[in-house]
């Protein structure tokens, strides 16, 4: 898909489709309850995303202190960043979405997806299970131990 096609949909066509919505909806209900309901969805989920925004610093750095790389609590702060923009923006879709991007599963399975899709990470075939003689990975494991010469 071109880049630009992208470029637009994302930055005209969101946009558009969220005031023809916004328009609908007030024409309902009225122009009082849909702004007190767009400024309602936005605080609510500046506190949502807060809150698990601190949860998520706290397990980034439990997974530091064991040693580990945090990579999928990383990619999820980047997800509630945007998750966080996407709900204090005007519009009914984009609340939407940054509502089921906060429950966790989902939001993890949506990290997961775009990994996989984008190469990053790949299934391991054979049910899991390596085998003794089978190197880790494709490449050539070479095991030993190196000393630094200080000139």
């Amino acid at each position: 898909m071109n880049s630009l096609l992208i470029f637009l949909l994302l930055f005209v066509g969101i946009p558009l489709f969220e005031l023809y919505f916004l328009i609908e909806v007030g024409s309902e209900i009225g122009a009082l309850p849909t702004i007190f309901f767009t400024i309602f969805t936005a605080v609510l989920g500046g506190f949502l995303v807060r809150m698990q925004g601190f949860t998520t610093a706290l397990r980034v750095r439990d997974a530091m202190e064991r040693g580990e790389v945090p990579a999928v609590e990383m990619m999820e702060g980047v997800m509630l960043l945007v998750c966080g923009i996407l709900l204090l923006l005007p519009g009914f879709f984009t609340d939407a979405f940054g509502f089921v991007c906060l429950i966790p599963q989902a939001r993890r399975g949506l990290i997961l997806w775009v990994l996989k899709r984008s190469q990053i990470i790949q299934p391991v075939h054979g049910g899991g299970q390596q085998q003794d003689d089978q190197p880790a990975r494709s490449g050539r494991v070479i095991e030993g131990e190196f000393k630094r010469d200080e000139k």
